[in-house]
């Protein structure tokens, strides 16, 4: 059928090319109010295919909410065929201590492991402590070594990495290294080359986009997981990268947090770790057997310390960290101390800290003074105004970058991941955070953030009056608010 003559007879039609022009957005506005989005999401979906209808569909289908669908419907899968995988038996779990109880409920009822018992846990402030750990811990390993990475780089650290996991793998220790397509992009197969001739295995997550770098990128793996043995497990901030390294950088290396548990909670781990391993090489998954449920999920001794692993990504039809997130702020009744290197929140978030003040909860943010990314700079300052006119305090640390992402919540209760209180960690990436119960843990975190926060410079409210900021960069902010879902 030609259709070159009808082209033609709509441009010289304007009643028909404007009768068209109806009938499409009607029709587009019915389809995405079926989507059932957040109003802004469906404003600006809408506001692009009524001005790129050509364009506009490719780009919805590919990048919009079913692409995310699909996204879904392979995680399912994964997780089915990883079920058969994971073993989190009943008995080992752990009671949490009083005033722990409603955070611990409400995680239980997501779609997560249970709080699990650890026989210790131990925090990290700085790289190179948390990778001599590691690097024991793998020394240590006899039967497995599961890694998962956003950034694991062909650097200096990273060929420290590499070749203690080849030495295990060539000790007949099964290693299996998941990094992230778009955070590790710059991994090449010529320097993961040793460890797969020495008879470990990799696999990329998402690999939509491989060979780019971009923070534009959705769907992927955020996480920072090492498990070894189903006993000794690793989690929080740190990447596999020189920045985070004292060592190679000298006083210009990364501050970070980071965890290490040993004992039962380390399953929590071990099943997020599976789950995506699943995902990104269903293929290889290693033959069901009794013993294999034995060395992925060992049974080990009681320990005096609760942990409730926690999970999220947007695969969820609840953000299960989000809502951690959401109910420590909500929940908070003493102190709400939190270390977040991008702090960009959506207005649901912003409320709940600004209300978490104004009832007099401790509400302190410490933030670095200049992050690696400015734009979400910028977006985070347009929240400071209300925060801190609602009374809460905000501390800019001075030294270095901080990359740490840990709360203090009251006396009772750590919070420990990979997770920052941005739209992309909360929405559009995958990430696990460990949830401490205990006074311990949260003392101790708690004096960190004491030490940083005397390393910071505190933002007082007549600094963030409209009048004492320069139009531009109240321009730069409000444009940046703007892209904050994608920062």
């Amino acid at each position: 059928m030609n259709l070159l003559p009808l082209a033609i007879q709509v441009l010289h039609s304007p009643r028909l090319l404007w009768g068209l022009e109806v009938a499409w957005l009607v029709g587009a506005a019915a389809w995405l109010l079926l989507e059932r989005r957040p109003p802004a999401a469906t404003m600006a979906w809408f506001m692009g295919l009524a001005f790129l209808p050509v364009l506009g569909i490719p780009v919805y289908l590919y990048l919009g909410p079913r692409r995310l669908r699909r996204k879904r419907e392979g995680r399912r899968r994964a997780k089915h065929a990883s079920a058969r995988l994971r073993v989190v038996r009943g008995e080992a779990g752990g009671r949490v201590p009083p005033g722990s109880e409603p955070f611990a409920h409400f995680a239980s009822r997501l779609d997560v492991p249970p709080p699990l018992s650890a026989t210790a846990v131990t925090l990290f402030s700085e790289g190179d402590a948390a990778w001599e750990a590691l690097l024991a811990a793998f020394a240590a390993a006899r039967d497995h070594i599961h890694l998962e990475y956003y950034i694991f780089a062909s650097d200096r650290t990273g060929a420290r990495v590499r070749d203690a996991l080849v030495e295990r793998a060539r000790a007949g220790v099964r290693v299996r290294l998941l990094v992230d397509a778009a955070g590790s992009a710059r991994l090449s197969g010529r320097f993961l080359a040793p460890l797969v001739e020495a008879g470990g295995r990799v696999a990329r997550f998402n690999p939509a986009f491989r060979g780019r770098s971009s923070r534009l990128f959705n769907f992927r793996t955020h996480r920072k997981i090492v498990v070894c043995d189903g006993r000794v497990g690793f989690t929080g901030g740190i990447n596999v990268i020189d920045n985070q390294s004292g060592a190679v950088r000298g006083e210009a290396a990364w501050r970070d947090t980071h965890l290490r548990l040993e004992g039962t909670a380390v399953a929590g781990l071990q099943a997020a770790f599976l789950d995506d391993w699943a995902y990104a090489d269903p293929w290889r998954l290693p033959q069901v057997s009794e013993a294999l449920h034995r060395c992925f999920f060992p049974e080990c001794a009681p320990g005096p310390h609760v942990v409730h692993v926690v999970p999220g990504g947007p695969d969820q039809d609840l953000n299960a960290v989000a809502a951690l997130y959401f109910a420590a702020i909500t929940g908070a009744r003493r102190r709400l101390w939190i270390t977040t290197p991008y702090f960009v929140p959506d207005d649901a978030f912003a409320a709940a800290l600004a209300g978490a003040a104004l009832r007099g909860v401790d509400v302190q943010l410490l933030l670095p003074a200049r992050s690696d990314n400015p734009l979400a700079d910028a977006a985070g300052r347009t929240f400071h105004r209300d925060l801190l006119r609602a009374g809460a305090h905000i501390h800019l640390y001075q030294p270095r970058m901080i990359h740490a992402k840990a709360w203090v919540v009251d006396d009772q209760l750590a919070l420990v991941g990979s997770a920052n209180l941005d739209q992309r960690s909360l929405r559009l990436n995958f990430e696990v955070v460990a949830a401490v119960h205990g006074a311990a843990t949260a003392a101790e975190l708690a004096a960190l953030f004491e030490r940083d926060r005397a390393l910071s410079v505190e933002r007082l409210w007549r600094d963030e009056r409209e009048d004492r900021e320069p139009l531009s960069s109240r321009l730069v902010g409000s444009a940046a608010r703007l892209l904050s879902p994608l920062l």
